[in-house]
């Protein structure tokens, strides 16, 4: 995706100098524009997408940009506070969601950081605006929220809920993205707000249970892998795909294993005494 996306795409936002693309570039160098942002009128398809894309398991790309939608508040170059989307590997965008869609923006606005997709297959970021809730900002200081993959948003957190020392203690605007621990749950942090009003790290539980993490994600046999997890001691077994293998356990967060004989594609799991964990992805045998 185009660094900052302020630029390029040769559509109508800033000036006429675009509003931002998806591209593909070959690890030789050439490049394709996949997708150029306000090619619908009144740029309803979004505009100036701030952060990278994630990949989700059905193969598609998903992301935000930080304008339009073309809802009730219009910003500088483009109308509207942001969307969602899917795009395949051919270009076929999809707007998902259209922030501030609700009365006063209480679902969020202007999306500056991308998304995840969690164990449960469901995309989940943050707005750094909107809310409709506490801050000096007439209309929120940003929210956590969650989103299906067929379009439908769930406003999970809305910043500035707290107040203690200092009013908004748990923080405003969050400007960059979360990510899943292998513990299911979700942190971040914000720009704004807390006891110092710096900024906060917080941590977000949405009830998704705990699972581990294969590093790397693929491998040919006898290859090391390193799983990542949440209260590994005591661990029984791992099996890739349900071929069993031979591990150690080097921490409570950390096993050590090779990929065994007769492997397939497939989930990992390790077996501990609190019970069977599941890696967030499939393993690729190679």
């Amino acid at each position: 995706m185009e660094p900052h996306g302020r630029a390029g795409g040769n559509n109508t936002c800033d000036g006429g100098a675009g509003c931002g693309t998806v591209l593909k570039i070959t690890g030789t160098g050439t490049l394709t524009t996949l997708y150029s942002f306000c090619s619908q009128t009144n740029c309803d398809d979004g505009a100036f997408s701030m952060a990278g894309l994630v990949q989700a398991t059905n193969g598609n790309l998903y992301g935000t940009t930080f304008l339009g939608g073309d809802n009730v508040c219009t910003p500088l170059y483009a109308p509207g506070c942001g969307t969602a989307f899917e795009i395949t590997l051919s270009g076929a965008l999809s707007t998902l969601y259209r922030f501030w869609s609700q009365t006063k923006c209480a679902d969020g606005a202007d999306p500056l950081a991308g998304m995840i997709q969690a164990t449960d297959s469901n995309f989940y970021g943050t707005t750094s605006e909107g809310g409709n809730h506490g801050c000096n900002d007439a209309n929120g200081c940003g929210t956590l929220f969650k989103i299906t993959p067929s379009g439908t948003l769930t406003t999970l957190y809305k910043l500035c809920s707290q107040s203690g020392p200092q009013p908004c203690m748990d923080g405003t605007h969050p400007v960059g993205g979360l990510v899943q621990a292998t513990n299911g749950k979700f942190y971040g942090g914000t720009y704004f707000g807390g006891s110092t009003t710096r900024g906060t790290l917080f941590s977000l539980a949405v009830g998704l249970g705990p699972f581990v993490k294969t590093l790397p994600a693929s491998g040919k046999v006898g290859a090391a892998v390193t799983i990542l997890g949440t209260n590994l001691t005591g661990a029984t077994s791992v099996k890739f795909n349900g071929t069993a293998a031979g591990f150690t356990v080097a921490s409570s967060t950390e096993i050590k294993t090779t990929v065994p004989v007769g492997a397939t594609t497939g989930k990992v799991t390790v077996t501990t005494p609190r019970g069977t964990l599941k890696s967030n992805i499939v393993f690729r045998v190679l």
